[in-house]
């Protein structure tokens, strides 16, 4: 019982750490995601609304984070149909 009282705060933490990282990885890795930014950027781009050089610096940076997802997205899938053989 004395266990308990102390463990719980700490496993409170670690259940709270991994929705954290949960969400990270949910914007980080999330193709969607990625590809309303991408249509959002182009769109802020187009109105004249943000200069051309943040323009090509954003959407650098998220087509790199598209591959990382896609690439992730891959791996998951390989793992996945290893585990089924």
């Amino acid at each position: 019982m004395i266990h308990k009282l102390f463990t719980a705060p700490m496993n409170l933490v670690f259940k709270v750490g991994e929705k954290v990282k949960e969400e990270a990885d949910r914007e980080l890795y999330d193709i969607s995601n990625i590809q309303q930014k991408l249509v959002h950027l182009q769109m802020l781009y187009e109105l004249d609304e943000i200069p051309e050089k943040l323009y090509r610096e954003q959407e650098e940076e998220l087509l790199i984070r598209y591959e990382a997802a896609k690439k992730r997205e891959m791996e998951q899938w390989d793992n996945m149909t290893k585990q089924q053989k």
